[in-house]
């Protein structure tokens, strides 16, 4: 916030200068008008609403590739306004719309026709996704598929940055960021740091902790709703009963996330998905 407040008034101090300069180069000395600074200094907040409007136009539209270009657009110029953050919420919700509608994007999706004794677990090894995020992308209601049918492909590759100092978590798409969820990570910074493989998931997984197992439905697990284990024992994304706590360093080195965002989390990304944490 300091921070915003800092470039803001800068900003400001900018503009007043450009308008002084302006005024001399005219031939005259005399200092501007309040009117004058103030119109200068209003002009970027009146852009940046009318980008924003217009971002928002092209969301009711269902131009999705468009609406997430103009958004980008907006973050990338006014990274000190006050409204950015609502931007950003509604890039994330654009984001995740392209990646679950039919839309064709170039370079991230491929038209995949089934054919006789396909299935959806053999396809989504064969494009390293996952039988959830198929069936989403093509409003599928069961797993059956039959010769004929197309199918809508993300061929994007997910990866996963955890950000300790912040709590912050970020899915990305062939290393552009997707959307960011606050999350829980170890208490004293115990986190371990480096690069992992998700290698299991489990829905309603039991916690096993000194030595005894908790069943999914025992109010002394801890686990939540969804498991997603790292390739160094004893580590992962899983959810919580402990929604308070998001945010905070709570857990015991693991990162905790709410339950309905693991479990988006979790129909995105498969098994192999590259997890990496730092400080």
């Amino acid at each position: 916030m300091k921070k915003n407040i800092l470039l803001a008034g800068l900003a400001v101090c900018a503009v007043a200068a450009l308008v002084v300069i302006a005024l001399r180069l005219k031939g005259t000395s005399a200092a501007p008008a309040a009117g004058q600074v103030n119109a200068a200094v209003d002009a970027p907040a009146r852009n940046f609403d009318k980008e924003a409007g217009r971002a928002e136009g092209l969301v009711q539209k269902g131009e999705l590739l468009a609406a997430r270009d103009a958004l980008r657009d907006i973050l990338l110029k006014n990274a000190a306004n006050p409204g950015i953050e609502a931007v950003q919420k509604k890039l994330e919700a654009v984001n995740m719309k392209i990646i679950l509608s039919a839309i064709q994007v170039p370079d991230e999706t491929v038209i995949r026709d089934v054919k006789s004794g396909d299935t959806l677990s053999m396809i989504a090894d064969e494009y390293r996704t996952t039988v959830e995020m198929i069936k989403k992308q093509n409003g599928l209601a069961s797993d059956i598929i039959r010769p004929g049918m197309r199918l809508r492909i993300w061929t994007g590759r997910f990866s996963v940055l955890v950000d300790k100092s912040q709590n912050l978590l970020t899915l990305r798409s062939n290393g552009d960021a997707v959307k960011t969820y606050r999350v829980s990570t170890g208490k004293d910074n115990i986190t371990p740091v480096g690069t992992f493989k998700i290698v299991n998931k489990l829905k309603n997984p039991p916690w096993t902790h000194n030595g005894k197992v908790y069943p999914p439905d025992s109010p002394e697990n801890i686990l939540g709703t969804r498991w997603m284990g790292f390739d160094i024992p004893g580590y992962g994304i899983h959810g919580t009963t402990q929604p308070e706590s998001i945010g905070q360093q709570a857990t015991a080195g693991c990162v905790r996330m709410l339950n309905a965002e693991v479990e988006e989390l979790y129909d995105l990304l498969p098994v192999n998905t590259e997890v990496t944490v730092i400080d």
